[in-house]
């Protein structure tokens, strides 16, 4: 039986990221389009609050 190797990659000085998607709507057509970045955690919360 093999011994199985858990390999541990958090630290305690690393960011947690996140994808975060927004659904905007296009002025032109009227569609909805969707936007995705990926971001700190702690800054998505801010990005999801403001208005375009």
């Amino acid at each position: 039986m093999a011994k199985k190797v858990v390999a541990t990659l958090k630290k305690a000085d690393a960011k947690v990221f996140t994808k975060v998607i927004r659904m905007v709507r296009n002025e032109k057509t009227g569609g909805y389009q969707f936007q995705q970045m990926v971001m700190p955690a702690e800054d998505a919360d801010k990005f999801l609050a403001q208005k375009k």
